[in-house]
């Protein structure tokens, strides 16, 4: 018997593997504060320069910031105190500091650190920063996790991020504050690798994309929930706590966060596996296969020659789907979080904003799910059109027409949601097997490298207004075009070799036949697309 029909004995997605992914949805919820509290807690506030001249011209006192006039007749980064001829006056340096709005926030780390005017651009390079870190825990997390299992990565990926994230909250200057969010953000990607592994290696095929769409539901509500604590905690310091101090309440995890089975078995380490598969059994009513099976159980595909990343571009075909995929990769990160760092300049209410951002998340996965059965490459191809559509139309609404800008937002964060929900699926499936594991890690290195940009690009709005909005609408308009010239994989068979990517023209779709894994099937793309997923998750094994 092979892994995979060991686990459909034991139950492909029974009591046993919900209860798991119950336990890999809470984390996601902290992901989501981690990913997006940076709106919150290093927002700029409306500021003027300290000093006489700001404080006569509101009429109030520069001790009571509350009450300021904060009029965009006064410039946030000079003092209108020296008289010229033609009875002007020149702007000179705040040499005195700033006072800043409190209407919003008590405190930032803009308003802490003054962050701002030339300063003004620690504060995107802090958020690039924070995106970089994605990428080396992603590389770190992610070859640890192959030698000492996903249980112990992601546990200790948890827990580092709950002390760096409360570590945060106590930085004592802007350069210390970076290092820590940076830290933080290596370990988002070891919850994040490790969780979907150990959840997928236990799931049988059929039921993994269903099981990986409801972590992404669990994100959205993380997404949610974030509008909610920052709109009742204003300052930064008690809001960073208050997203990571209840980490430590995920100690219990050491107790029921299993192993991965299939793991333990490419690791020789039998006997464990096998108690875990009989616990599975159990809690899921079946009967352990006989043991002697078990113990023979090999990795789906057996030892075959080693590949690298090289055999990605080493053939024309294979060269073509790997530099659109790779592309399509980034432009997703970069909109995403493009559009989701820069709600504050939205010009409507920045709570309710951020609830609806996460709210859109919940019917654009939902309709992945309806029609990625029918195809993949229209799906991907209409969801990068919508995003980048929505960001070019934000161009021509004037500015004093804020819930239009808003609601066209929405739709462009919508597109752009949906379409990253369909090239995890389209990726595994485009990738053969032998080079499936390589290739999506490859893409996911590209995917961060859009995320270190989001905020540098979001940045350029200070020097032109529309131009990250030309950068977010052309780009993924872009990959709408590419990805129509990627093959369809709906119901198609799944590449096994590279050889099969170059001749898949010739590849006809084989008749249907009974799943050796019988789990109630949740949609055509399910069963399709998760075959391909558990041939994935063996070679990661």
């Amino acid at each position: 018997m092979n892994f995979d029909q060991i686990l459909s004995a034991v139950g492909g997605f029974g009591r046993y593997q919900k209860t798991l992914y119950v336990w890999i949805c809470l984390p996601q919820v902290f992901l989501a504060f981690h990913m997006m509290v940076s709106i919150f807690t290093g927002a700029t506030p409306p500021h003027q320069c300290r000093g006489s001249n700001s404080s006569s011209v509101a009429g109030v006192r520069s001790s009571d910031p509350g009450r300021l006039n904060f009029s965009l007749l006064y410039s946030p980064c000079s003092s209108t105190g020296v008289p010229l001829q033609d009875n002007r006056t020149e702007g000179v340096p705040c040499d005195r500091g700033w006072v800043y709005s409190q209407d919003t926030f008590q405190s930032t780390t803009v308003t802490e650190w003054d962050l701002v005017c030339d300063k003004a651009g620690l504060n995107s390079l802090g958020s690039s920063i924070y995106m970089f870190g994605l990428l080396v825990g992603s590389v770190f997390f992610g070859s640890m996790a192959d030698r000492y299992g996903r249980r112990f990565v992601l546990l200790l990926s948890i827990a580092l991020q709950t002390v760096f994230g409360v570590a945060v909250a106590f930085a004592p200057n802007f350069l210390v504050y970076v290092i820590l969010r940076f830290l933080v953000g290596t370990t988002i990607s070891g919850v994040v690798i490790n969780a979907f592994v150990l959840g997928t290696e236990w799931t049988c095929s059929k039921r993994r994309m269903l099981a990986g769409i409801i972590t992404d539901y669990a994100f959205g509500l993380g997404y949610m929930l974030l509008a909610g604590l920052a709109y009742l905690i204003r300052d930064w310091r008690k809001l960073q706590l208050a997203i990571s101090a209840p980490g430590f309440l995920l100690i219990f995890y050491i107790w029921v966060v299993p192993h991965s089975a299939r793991w333990l078995l490419a690791n020789d380490r039998r006997e464990e596996a096998i108690a875990l598969l009989r616990k599975a059994a159990l809690v899921n009513g079946r009967v352990l296969p006989p043991v002697a099976q078990v113990e023979k159980c090999e990795p789906i595909g057996g030892a075959k020659r080693s590949y690298s990343a090289v055999d990605l571009v080493r053939t024309p075909q294979m060269r073509k789907r790997t530099l659109i995929l790779f592309y399509i990769w980034f432009v997703n990160v970069l909109v995403y979080y493009g559009l989701s760092l820069g709600v504050s300049r939205l010009g409507t209410d920045l709570y309710l904003n951020q609830f609806l951002f996460g709210l859109v998340e919940v019917p654009a996965r939902t309709l992945v799910l309806l029609v990625l059965p029918y195809s993949r490459r229209v799906s991907q191809s209409c969801f990068l059109a919508i995003g980048g559509l929505a960001c070019l139309l934000m161009l021509v609404v004037p500015a004093d027409q804020p819930n239009v800008l808003n609601a066209l937002a929405m739709l462009g964060k919508f597109g752009i949601t949906a379409s990253f929900a369909v090239i995890y699926v389209y990726t595994a499936e485009l990738f053969p097997t032998v080079i499936r594991q390589t290739g999506i890690g490859v893409s996911c290195m590209f995917a961060r490298v859009g995320g270190v940009l989001a905020p540098i690009i979001n940045m350029l709005h200070s020097h032109n207004p529309t131009l990250p909005l030309v950068i977010f609408g052309i780009s993924p308009l872009l990959g709408a075009i590419l990805a129509l010239a990627l093959p369809e994989t709906a119901d198609r068979p799944l590449p096994d070799t590279v050889e099969d990517t170059e001749t898949w023209d010739m590849m006809r779709s084989p008749p249907a036949k009974d799943n050796p894994e019988k789990c109630k099937s949740v949609s055509q793309s399910a069963s399709s697309t998760e075959e391909q997923e558990l041939q994935h998750s063996a070679r990661q094994a």
